[in-house]
């Protein structure tokens, strides 16, 4: 006999820039990520509802924690800075990933919700490369099993216009507003991160399920600056 339905889950992709500019950073986005997780311990009830996965991506993509129940996970893997800021290789990584995972879950009888991505990075995606062709077919609902919903933060040198584009919604794209230091903002993203995480998973368990979004606090939505 079949398993009967094992409830909802939220799949959550922190995809954060490991290219070589990120190096004086990595150590307050690594403490951010560990802070989430204590956070989520503190929370399982809504972690229950959200498997989470941390993805660094650079000329490729290397996958640090994958798909993991945050109640039951062990120390997270450290972030490490390395080469170039490929774009198009982080969204052909999720292209192929996202529709296995959920493959995965479904047949593990859960029900499955739209994927959400949180986006990180501190810069301009390799001259030349054309990511954008990447990201439609990975939005695309009638192409990509579990399309997801991209929540997308930029830092440092980051474009707001490319934020923007990265974002599969106008209220999802953040960039830090100029002058906040650096490890504040990724800190802030991370606490933003946190409680979107929780929020959504809390939700879940209610009549009407829906992604969280929190903007980290110093961050402006990026379709709104000039």
């Amino acid at each position: 006999m079949m398993d009967s339905n094992r409830g909802h889950l939220l799949p959550i992709y922190v995809l954060a820039d490991e290219s070589g500019s990120m190096t004086e950073h990595m150590d307050e986005l690594n403490a951010g990520l560990r802070s989430l997780h204590q956070a989520l311990l503190g929370e399982p009830m809504a972690a229950a509802k959200v498997r989470f996965s941390v993805l660094g991506f650079s000329d490729d993509v290397i996958e640090r924690v994958h798909l993991v129940d945050l109640r039951s996970a062990g120390e997270f893997p450290q972030l490490r800075t390395r080469g170039m800021t490929s774009y198009a290789a982080a969204f052909e990584d999720l292209i192929r990933r996202i529709p296995d995972d959920v493959a995965a879950l479904k047949r593990e009888n859960y029900q499955v919700h739209r994927p959400a991505v949180f986006f990180l990075s501190d810069g301009l995606p390799n001259h030349g490369e054309d990511w954008q062709s990447v990201h439609r077919r990975l939005v695309d609902r009638q192409a990509t099993l579990g399309a997801p919903n991209i929540i997308a933060c930029g830092i440092v040198d980051a474009d707001a216009q490319t934020i923007n584009q990265v974002a599969t919604e106008a209220q999802f794209g953040f960039v830090a507003n100029k002058g906040v230091d650096v490890g504040a903002a990724i800190a802030k993203f991370c606490t933003a991160l946190t409680k979107s995480v929780i929020s959504s998973g809390r939700s879940l368990g209610s009549a009407a399920p829906q992604l969280v979004v929190d903007k980290p606090e110093g961050f402006t939505v990026a379709i709104d600056v000039i």
